[in-house]
């Protein structure tokens, strides 16, 4: 018969698994509520605008893209990427060291553990009385410690690649600063040109709705031909259009602006514009420096190379697996079971294994690696040939940009002139309202296009040194405050005087 703590000990351990199955049988699928996704987004947005310094005055190009390299989210994701892997190689730098483990039990019988013996030779019950050989409740320590051979190997393999995984992140962070500094630029030099435009093309829309509507009263009096009037005002409807085209287009710049550096997306940006000049520095260097340089700097290509590493690693890995195992253990154990001589007591052993039905996998795996390491070594020259073509592309993109920059630059100042002797005219009144407005239209559209070329400039500029691995020198964003990030910025971004001078790539500072 069991006693009463027995029987409830029974009685709480079968109300505990039948409460335990029930609520696993009951659990079901619970959506977020309304409110919950409210927090959370909430939550974000404030933790998004946390430390983040405020803009106090207008925002410079180094400024900018200071901020995007300390505040911008998809730059703290890469970066955060990158610590991970470094985490993961420290954690896994353990899993070569031997285990040593630390075990204590405890167990508890409603009934002595009474055994038998048999006569070896007869096969007869022994004629002693059935004897009782261990206590009802024991507790057992341990502290064992084990190392096996295969592990240490498996482990070994796995910290090198663990270690190259590290450098593929680096070089990851690296591929997306180039990206991030190109979009700044080109956003930086949209908003610049939205900046200037923006009076501009409201007053001459202003101008051209009021000549719209001279010309619709003209056109109801008629006292001109009607053809004339409706003409006129085709026209100051296609300039119209034209002008509300351009500054659709360019409301979207402040915008993506401060989504790149992080500010309030409502918030007003005053820009401050640079020097124009290009880098002729980029283009006066030699194609086979530039060859050379893009090879040894790229990330992409750097990437690649050590994906193939960590591939003929991945072989010896597996070929590790085709031997056997061999393990030690040595252990230091205590009981209080009053049945034992001994309660003390160490152990040793040593333990050899091997897979034989392995063997017959051994093959596919070896082939498998192979494989992994010739898909490794064919992506690494696919990628170099990418890579020159990506060179020779950029740099007569760039060529081409520079030309066309000064060929918009040029017709610009050309428009400008011409609007502003029509504007002289018609103070004169030799010239119409229409006049104006049109050739006014068409210096708004050459500014334009100037500014574009100018982003376009700067954004070939930007695919130009990506693809060389060229980027500023400057250290890690959270330890400067913003004043200082922005003064190595401008240092690092400064054209040097000989191509040779060329901003040093930062994959050798790793």
């Amino acid at each position: 018969m069991l006693a009463p703590f027995q029987r409830l000990s029974w009685v709480l351990a079968t109300a505990c698994a039948i409460a335990l199955l029930g609520g696993c049988a009951s659990l079901k699928p619970e959506p977020l509520t309304t409110a919950e996704i409210k927090q959370a987004a909430a939550a974000d947005r404030q933790q998004m605008q946390q430390g983040i310094e405020p803009l106090k005055g207008p925002l410079t190009l180094d400024e900018a893209i200071a901020r995007a390299l300390k505040y911008n989210l998809n730059r703290r994701v890469q970066m955060m990427a990158e610590a991970v892997a470094q985490g993961q190689f420290d954690a896994g730098q353990y899993d070569m060291l031997p285990k040593l483990v630390a075990s204590a039990g405890y167990r508890d019988r409603n009934k002595d553990l009474i055994t038998r013996s048999t006569d070896s030779v007869t096969g007869q019950p022994s004629l002693a009385n059935p004897f009782i050989s261990s206590d009802r409740s024991a507790t057992t320590t341990g502290l064992t410690f084990t190392w096996s051979l295969l592990d240490f190997g498996q482990s070994y393999y796995a910290s090198r690649q663990n270690a190259d995984r590290v450098l593929v992140a680096t070089e990851q962070r690296r591929k997306a600063m180039h990206t991030l500094i190109q979009d700044v630029r080109t956003a930086f030099w949209r908003t610049a040109g939205a900046q200037k435009l923006r009076d501009s093309v409201r007053s001459t829309i202003a101008d051209s709705e009021d000549a719209l509507n001279d010309a619709r009263k003209v056109s109801n009096e008629r006292v001109r031909n009607p053809q004339e009037p409706l003409r006129y005002q085709r026209q100051l409807l296609e300039n119209l259009r034209l002008l509300e085209t351009i500054e659709q287009e360019l409301s979207t710049a402040q915008i993506e602006l401060a989504s790149l550096v992080n500010l309030p997306l409502g918030q007003a940006i005053t820009v401050t514009e640079p020097d124009e000049n290009a880098d002729r520095a980029l283009l006066d260097m030699p194609v086979e420096q530039m060859e050379e340089q893009a090879i040894v700097h790229n990330a992409d290509l750097r990437m690649s190379l050590y994906n193939a590493r960590i591939a003929r690693l991945e072989t010896r890995r597996a070929m590790l697996k085709m031997f056997p195992g061999i393990s030690f253990s040595y252990s230091v154990n205590n009981s209080n079971d009053s049945y034992l001589i001994n309660q003390n007591w160490n152990e040793a052993g040593a333990q050899i294994s091997f897979n034989l039905l392995g063997l017959f996998a051994a093959p596919s795996q070896m082939r498998l690696a192979d494989a992994g390491v010739a898909l490794a070594e064919q992506q690494r020259m696919a990628t170099q040939m990418a890579l020159m073509t990506q060179l020779h592309v950029a740099r007569l993109q760039y060529g081409n940009a520079v030309l066309q920059f000064e060929r918009a630059d040029a017709i610009w100042k050309v428009d400008k002139e011409i609007a502003s002797q029509v504007a002289l005219r018609e103070q004169a009144q030799t010239q119409t309202k229409l006049d104006r407005v049109s050739n006014n239209t068409a210096a708004i559209v050459s500014q334009l296009r100037r500014y574009q070329a100018l982003a376009q400039m700067q954004a070939a500029a930007g695919r130009l040194q990506a693809t060389l691995g060229l980027e500023p020198q400057v250290p890690d964003g959270r330890q400067l405050s913003l004043d200082e990030l922005t003064l190595k910025v401008s240092a690092a971004l400064t054209p040097p005087a000989e191509p040779d001078q060329l901003h040093a790539s930062g994959a050798d500072a790793h």
